[in-house]
């Protein structure tokens, strides 16, 4: 069971990435879908009250909310939330665990529209509900999980996929957060929302894959010395790069930022490590990086 801590982190983390999600969801199709499986019933009055707070981009539109959860007190905490919410907005309670997520999807007829499942899943994770979660190809996932789950978010169809290991301020790990996408664009923004919640609530981040275990204090101004290795090694695996490609890869494979990405780039200029196609002005991002020896 996940601690009080582990628990306040999840809910900001949902809260804040849905904040980014709707809008531009609901800029882009008049249907959208929220499914929330495994949280806690705070985290799902949070996400309640996010989309109540919306009501003026929500009008005119068709949002649905889908809760899986096992909790015989959830209907009666939710009762009053639901009662602020525009009529455009539908919410679905079904019992049960994570992994009856793919029915709840299909009953709510999702295909097609924009769907953002948060998962927090304290089993296996298993393809049908990864696969449920890409939605054909309109789903993000946002997973917490026990170990690393990027191999089965590939494996769904997930083209770009971004994995964490919190690591909570007494030093406790806190799982995995795992974040599959097709947008670089999504993928930038959970980034920043993970490290926003991290410098809130004092969390660290490892890289699941780093058999060091090296943490990251998002709160403070990160060291770029290790994304500068990273980046080099990059380049001597693919050859010269676009700068777009260097920042998914840092997006994908490190616990850092895009932004991060840039600085680090401008430090390997300066030392003299890569070289550019242009001579001076902002890295844009189809500018070429190349060894420079």
């Amino acid at each position: 069971m996940p601690t009080d801590r582990t628990t306040d982190f999840l809910r900001e983390l949902l809260v804040r990435q849905l904040t980014t999600w709707l809008p531009a969801a609901l800029h882009r199709s008049r249907r959208a879908t929220v499914a929330v499986a495994g949280a806690d019933v705070g985290s799902v009055e949070a996400a309640l009250r996010l989309v109540a707070a919306h009501g003026d981009q929500v009008r005119g539109r068709q949002v649905t909310v889908l809760v899986l959860a096992d909790n015989a007190a959830l209907p009666a905490r939710l009762g009053p939330i639901e009662a602020e919410l525009p009529a455009e907005v539908t919410v679905h309670l079904l019992s049960g665990d994570p992994d009856r997520l793919p029915v709840a999807v299909k009953a709510a007829g999702a295909a097609g529209a924009p769907l953002f499942s948060f998962v927090d899943l304290p089993g296996v994770v298993t393809p049908k509900l990864v696969t449920a979660a890409t939605n054909g190809r309109a789903g993000e996932l946002l997973l917490h999980a026990g170990d690393s789950a990027r191999e089965a978010l590939v494996s769904a169809g997930f083209p770009l996929v971004a994995e964490v290991a919190p690591v909570l301020p007494d030093g406790e790990a806190a799982g995995v957060v795992a974040f599959g996408s097709r947008s670089d664009r999504s993928l930038e923004a959970v980034r920043d929302v993970l490290w926003a919640v991290g410098a809130d609530l004092d969390v660290h981040y490892r890289d699941p894959a780093d058999p060091m275990g090296a943490t990251v204090d998002v709160a403070a101004e990160p060291e770029l010395e290790p994304l500068a290795r990273e980046l080099l090694a990059e380049l001597r695996r693919g050859g010269s790069r676009p700068v777009t490609e260097l920042r998914r890869h840092t997006l994908t494979a490190t616990v850092y930022r895009a932004a991060d990405a840039n600085r680090a780039l401008a430090d390997l200029l300066d030392a003299g490590d890569v070289r550019r196609e242009r001579e001076s002005g902002r890295l844009a991002g189809d500018e070429i990086i190349s060894l420079a020896r």
